[in-house]
């Protein structure tokens, strides 16, 4: 005879099961390994060693990049300036270690520093001047970006230390990038920070609801700063890791006005599962959709697509995941209705 607490234990087990089945994280990885399947069996190359190398130092970086952008993203706000604060801020890090001496940790630390200085400043403007913070990551964007290059009169910082430039070539398992592992412990970092402390989850919840936040005690104003000075931070890092990877400070790490990264920013969040309109954040998710984007990326460069048509591709996907966002968004919003 079946008892039933042991009934309603198998029930909430397999609703558990049949959630996971159903969940977008859960369609993002059998995606990313059919994608793998293919590349691989299409072109060889795809799972050598090298490839598998380079691949997963990119898609290291694109993590963070996405964690960078998901951070506003779940306060209802965006962030340009993702590209234009990781440049300068690496730009300050290869000037600390190269002109100044300084030794790599404290270097690298001074570069984080300043990036959650430059988001921070971000998210004061934006309480302040009561705009969206698209306006005004739209205009740092070219202020950060033009005022380094002023500073530093566009030149490189080329000769880093050795063992910073070795963090780049770091690998393990003879084919997975150092980078990777990295990105990975600063995702569990964040899922830590936006499901275990309270200053994380008042972010989310000022992002789902501004009014029953207030209502409820929560300081709206800090939980938008907090949240552009860690994406600051975290353009920070995606900055060094970048320049780890080329051996060199560079003013065009991340393209004309730090454009370069808006794509990746976007699409790995969005993928992922992140509402761009706020109050709903995926760190999972967003790794999961930074390693498809930096797969289909390399599979179709390796396939020797045009570069531009692959940015055409991806510019479909990210209309499409955009699409998705308003489902899940209108879907969210009647759950709530619900409860």
């Amino acid at each position: 005879m079946t008892r039933q607490g042991d009934t309603g234990g198998r029930g909430a087990l397999g609703a558990e099961l049949r959630s996971i089945l159903a969940s977008n994280q859960f369609g993002l990885a059998l995606l990313i390994t059919g994608l793998i399947a293919v590349f691989a069996t299409v072109n060889p190359g795809f799972a050598s060693p090298f490839n598998l190398f380079s691949l997963t130092r990119v898609m290291g970086i694109d993590m963070v990049i996405g964690f960078s952008m998901m951070v506003v993203l779940v306060t209802g706000g965006l962030n340009l300036a993702v590209g234009s604060i990781g440049v300068a801020a690496a730009m300050l890090g290869g000037y600390a270690m190269q002109v100044q001496g300084v030794p790599i940790l404290p270097a690298m630390a001074i570069a984080l520093a300043f990036g959650g200085f430059l988001g921070w400043i971000n998210g004061q403007l934006t309480v302040r001047i009561g705009v969206h913070s698209f306006i005004v990551t739209l205009a740092t964007m070219s202020i950060f970006f033009g005022a380094m290059i002023v500073l530093t009169r566009a030149e490189a910082f080329n000769a880093l230390p050795r063992e910073f430039v070795d963090l780049g070539r770091l690998r393990y398992f003879g084919f997975v990038s150092g980078m990777l592992p990295l990105a990975l412990l600063v995702g569990i970092g964040l899922w830590v920070f936006f499901n275990r402390t309270s200053l994380g989850r008042e972010i989310v919840a000022a992002g789902a609801n501004i009014r029953a936040a207030e209502l409820s005690g929560i300081r709206i104003a800090r939980t938008v700063v907090v949240a552009h000075a860690l994406s600051g931070a975290l353009a920070a890092l995606a900055g060094l890791m970048l320049a780890a990877r080329n051996g060199a400070a560079l003013p065009s790490m991340a393209g004309h006005i730090g454009m370069g990264w808006l794509l990746p920013a976007f699409l790995a969040p969005v993928l992922g599962g992140t509402l761009l309109t706020g109050g709903v954040i995926s760190v999972l998710g967003t790794a999961l959709g930074a390693a498809m984007v930096t797969i289909i990326t390399n599979g179709l460069l390796q396939l020797q697509v045009g570069e531009f048509w692959v940015q055409m591709f991806l510019g479909l996907v990210l209309l499409a995941a955009v699409l998705l966002d308003r489902l899940r968004g209108v879907m969210a919003e009647r759950r709530r209705q619900v409860r």
